[in-house]
């Protein structure tokens, strides 16, 4: 696919449908499953060992079908909002060059990254670039200001994976707008390039690298809780956000009149510890974040604090917009893969929340390292394990007691070794 179509279909300035007219309306991008499952199913494979009479089915690429890098996928559908898999995957090997030809129809760069990438990839790729900063062009206008900052390639990349998701923020603004329709969703995307793994989260997916000896997290959850300073220090600058329907205040409880002039702990936007106050009627407000752990909710509504769409989600019964308090910004991760001593087992483990609601990082590298080392030459060994680390959110075969996760789960299992 040419950057050119990719420009039209999903960069800012690409013509999209008119408003429609009140009636049904059909999604801007229909639902589809991820190619690489077509034609698959709920294998018999050595995962199928739940006997829970309300199991679902947990479906991985067809045998025969191998994904780019030899990664395993597995997923289930839990949530039963819907027949889809909510968690869409996607997963593809794109071939960055430029062509040979002369012919201007010709000069188009063959890549699904934006035009910052695209520039960059340039850069590294030049035989003789204008200027280097570790054997890499970054910038032939402005090299002092270059090495004084310290700026390198990967700086770029970082720069244009944010770039990327804040676009691509907008375009589903703009799409459903054009619809009609509402919504949101996370986003948790691993790109390698140069060597190099880059991993960019907005939302609460998490990916690991699991190594023999090491558990590294390549990503961070972005919820009203890990976030709290910085939704409380928006709340501050701009309290019209709340249209005094909630106190920005955390407090251990949701406080009643009863707790009038009681003392009480509480913490601002400014304050990493706690402290004291005396209850006012101002304080007897909904929390701007409300809930422990997985109950937490921004403004009652969101247990995520960062993620792509929602542009016009309202709290319930208000016109108090929820928007202004999400960011698209990814934290991008950067792996040196070409940098670590790489053995047959070590992969990473991207996955969404409903697979970390019940199982740690520590759990997951146990499975791990306790499946692979034996299963060397099945060559669908990390599917196989995709679907085992699914099967363990679904509670214990025996019927013992056991966590359940009842979120859909969608889960890659990527091996580093031999990929450089």
């Amino acid at each position: 696919m040419s950057a050119g179509w990719f420009r039209r279909r999903f960069l800012p300035g690409a013509p999209l449908p008119s408003p429609r007219p009140p009636g049904p309306r059909a999604s801007p991008v229909p639902y589809r499953r991820p190619r690489f499952l077509r034609g698959s199913g709920s294998s018999s494979g050595l995962a199928d060992a739940s006997h829970r009479p309300d199991a679902r089915p947990v479906r991985s690429p067809a045998r025969g079908r191998v994904l780019p890098w030899n990664a395993g996928y597995a997923e289930i559908i839990n949530a039963e909002k819907s027949e889809f898999n909510e968690d869409q995957a996607a997963c593809g090997k794109l071939c960055i060059r430029r062509c040979e030809l002369e012919t201007e129809e010709n000069q188009e760069w063959l890549m699904l990254c934006p035009e910052e990438l695209e520039a960059v990839v340039e850069g590294m790729l030049a035989p003789q670039p204008p200027m280097h900063l570790s054997g890499c062009c970054v910038c032939s206008s402005d090299p002092q200001f270059v090495e004084e900052k310290g700026i390198r390639a990967e700086d770029l990349v970082i720069g244009a994976l944010e770039n990327a998701f804040q676009e691509c923020d907008e375009v589903i603004g703009r799409e459903l707008q054009a619809s009609g329709q509402v919504g949101g969703c996370t986003a948790l995307v691993a790109v390698v390039l140069q060597g190099k793994l880059y991993v960019a989260n907005a939302g609460d997916s998490r990916a690991i690298l699991v190594r023999r000896d090491e558990i590294r997290p390549l990503s961070f959850e972005f919820t009203p809780e890990t976030e709290r300073q910085r939704i409380q220090q928006l709340a501050f600058v701009y309290p019209e956000l709340l249209a005094g329907e909630f106190t920005r205040l955390e407090f251990p409880r949701r406080l009643k009149g009863d707790d009038l002039g009681q003392k009480v702990l509480f913490r601002d936007h400014h304050m990493s510890g706690w402290s004291y106050k005396r209850v006012e009627q101002s304080d007897l407000k909904y929390p701007l974040i409300h809930g422990q752990g997985r109950q937490a909710r921004l403004l009652g509504t969101l247990a995520v604090s960062r993620g792509f769409g929602d542009h016009h989600l309202r709290v319930l019964d208000t016109d108090i917009h929820l928007k202004p308090f999400l960011l698209s910004t990814p934290q991008v991760t950067v792996l040196d893969v070409d940098q670590l001593a790489l053995q047959e087992e070590d992969v990473v483990v991207m996955a969404t929340d409903g697979l970390w609601d019940v199982l740690s990082n520590e759990q997951v590298a146990r499975l791990v390292r306790s499946f692979l080392p034996g299963n060397r030459e099945d060559p669908h060994r990390f599917s196989e394990l995709a679907r085992i680390l699914i099967h363990s959110t679904q509670g214990t075969d025996d019927g013992a007691p056991g966590e359940v996760s009842y979120d859909d789960i969608s889960v890659f299992v990527i091996p580093l070794h031999g990929q450089g």
